[in-house]
């Protein structure tokens, strides 16, 4: 299974279908993979979520109607999926400039947005350190605070996390520490998105704890997270904090996934550092994934 093939049929099918409704599951089916996990490959590898994607090509596709038709604007804006025209104009309006009306017109400058193709590039090899394992099911106990997704650069939200746990905290968590991985970790789950879209961009909400891997009795102060018996991949990160985990982070998906024949399972996901003083050019983290098998890639066929 040549993975970038069945993500381009996937886009095929959304092209297909612009003007009806896209199946997320027919969408997964079509790339061998899990809806979620679809989802995920697809906002790392094109830079936007996949409902983005569908909104702008519908939005484009729109023009082309526009240009070339008399139908009704009420029409378009209900093939398009908006409920009225008025969502439909403002959608219109935000991302070329004009309303719909204007946009019959001539000498009105209009923005193109060209379906999209997968394809492999070569940029030299980066080597990723990474291993396997089987874990039984075990508890995350800590704090925990709803915070909103941030991809690059300090997240405000989680240092003032880390700033409201005392000396005395972190001793008591530590001591409740006895599974790998060990000590102080953060650990994000139960991901939040807006109704209206299908993937996670930033902005979008997340339970974060700080805490540590157990399976004694946790004191009732500790909030708790039971995480399942499974199969995680275990990656290895060196370098620049907190810019080299992002693009690890970003890597994995984009990268990594398509190629390994595993998908990730949507289960949390934990960060293991080395310790609270990330300064250091070399700062070394572990990002543990859980994971299951996927379909094994086959580039050549």
């Amino acid at each position: 299974m040549n993975t970038f093939a069945q993500l381009n049929k996937a886009m095929q099918y959304i092209e297909e279908n612009l003007m009806g409704e896209i199946d997320g599951q027919e969408l997964s089916q079509i790339a061998y993979c899990s809806e979620y996990h679809f989802r995920r490959m697809f906002s790392f590898l094109a830079g936007m979520s996949l409902s983005e994607y569908i909104r702008r090509r519908r939005l484009a596709l729109a023009v082309t109607i526009l240009k070339n038709s008399e139908e009704k604007i009420i029409d378009i804006a209900l093939r398009m999926g908006y409920n009225s025209p008025d969502a439909f104009a403002k959608a219109f309006q935000n991302m070329h400039g004009v309303s719909p009306s204007q946009a019959r017109k001539s000498n009105v400058i209009l923005k193109a947005f060209p379906p999209m193709t997968f394809y492999i590039t070569i940029q030299g090899g980066n080597e990723m350190n990474y291993r396997i394992i089987e874990k039984e099911a075990f508890f995350i106990a800590g704090i925990k605070k709803r915070i909103p997704l941030i991809y690059e650069g300090k997240n405000p939200h989680m240092d003032s996390m880390w700033s409201s746990l005392t000396m005395d905290d972190f001793t008591e968590l530590k001591q409740l520490s006895n599974v790998e991985p060990m000590g102080i970790l953060c650990v994000s789950a139960n991901t939040e998105r807006l109704p209206e879209r299908t993937s996670l961009v930033e902005g979008d909400y997340l339970d974060q704890y700080i805490g540590v891997a157990t399976t004694k009795v946790v004191p009732e102060r500790w909030e708790i997270l039971s995480v399942d018996a499974c199969t995680w991949a275990v990656f290895t990160i060196v370098g620049e904090f907190p810019k080299t985990l992002q693009d690890t982070w970003a890597r994995i998906f984009s990268e990594w996934f398509p190629t390994s024949g595993y998908e990730s399972t949507g289960g949390p996901e934990i960060l293991w550092n080395e310790s609270p003083d990330t300064s250091k050019s070399d700062y070394k983290s572990e990002l543990w994934i859980p994971i299951t098998k996927g379909r094994i890639p086959n580039l050549s066929d």
